[in-house]
């Protein structure tokens, strides 16, 4: 093989992967943020113990179960918004969850619930016009999940590193 044949090759094979995977560039890269924020928080969510699911640093603020089982409800919330369809979750987790394995099933649910919606949206439909907290294409709602996500993924980190724990992200 040429030096020339060979360039040509290594250079189709690098692109293939690239030409396969980016059918839908946008998506794909909202994807990409939601795949983040799920793994840290979930990552908190199985490493932590029942004592620390109760643990809130004062009175006025969430505790660490309810944070979670909050971002797990608000799963559904977003993505059924972003998906133009019906919440098929009508339990508030953050009332009826209390124990770290219901909110861990709770918190994988609702994340394979948006990461169907992911899946089933192209680029085309993710400037569908939608009204949801501001947010006017499905594309956006897709974002403000994810920054909801990491919202409470903040708090989570600071509610760790006040027990000496070292969050997920910094491992």
């Amino acid at each position: 093989m040429t030096p020339r044949l060979t360039l040509a090759a290594a250079f189709v094979l690098l692109l293939t992967p690239l030409s396969a995977s980016g059918q839908n560039p946008l998506v794909e890269s909202l994807r990409w943020l939601f795949d983040r924020t799920s793994e840290n928080v979930m990552a908190t969510a199985e490493m932590l113990d029942e004592q620390m699911y109760a643990y809130r640093p004062t009175d006025e603020v969430r505790s660490t179960g309810q944070i979670l089982a909050h971002v797990a409800f608000s799963q559904y919330q977003f993505c059924a918004a972003a998906a133009g369809e019906s919440n098929p979750n009508s339990e508030n987790f953050e009332e009826t969850r209390t124990t770290k394995a219901t909110i861990v099933q709770a918190l994988e649910a609702g994340f394979a619930y948006c990461a169907g919606v992911f899946d089933r949206t192209p680029d085309s439909g993710a400037a569908r016009p939608v009204t949801f907290l501001g947010q006017n294409t499905t594309g956006g709602i897709l974002a403000f999940n994810s920054a909801h996500n990491y919202e409470h993924y903040g708090n989570l980190v600071t509610y760790m590193r006040l027990n000496g724990i070292v969050p997920p992200s910094s491992m």
